[in-house]
């Protein structure tokens, strides 16, 4: 016989599941981009081969607030912890990245 508390452990989900499995139980790794992911790797690559000019800031800042956009989404909306975790990283990232560029000017 197993008591309720034996049945109440089997029933909690691993630190697995509750990493990489969304609310149907499907491990979630990665998924098809969003609007805001495509935009921020389009405004990327367009900085990274345009001349330096007004047009190029532009990009840029583009590019920094889809990726901005794209990280608050998953870190508050992701379907995983692996989700948001990756969010917060890229948030954290563009903190830092921003620190550095201020800095330096």
């Amino acid at each position: 016989m197993t008591s309720p508390a034996d049945r109440n452990l089997a029933s909690q989900p691993s630190l697995f599941d509750r990493i990489f499995r969304d609310s149907e139980g499907n491990i979630v790794l990665g998924q098809a981009p969003n609007l805001p992911a495509i935009v921020a790797v389009t405004a990327t690559l367009l900085q990274a081969v345009l001349p330096t000019s007004r047009l190029q800031t532009v990009v840029t800042l583009i590019a920094f607030g889809t990726w901005y956009t794209w990280a608050w989404q998953e870190l508050f909306a992701g379907v995983n912890y692996f989700r948001r975790s990756l969010g917060l990283l890229t948030l954290v990232g563009l903190i830092a990245l921003t620190l550095t560029l201020i800095t330096r000017y």
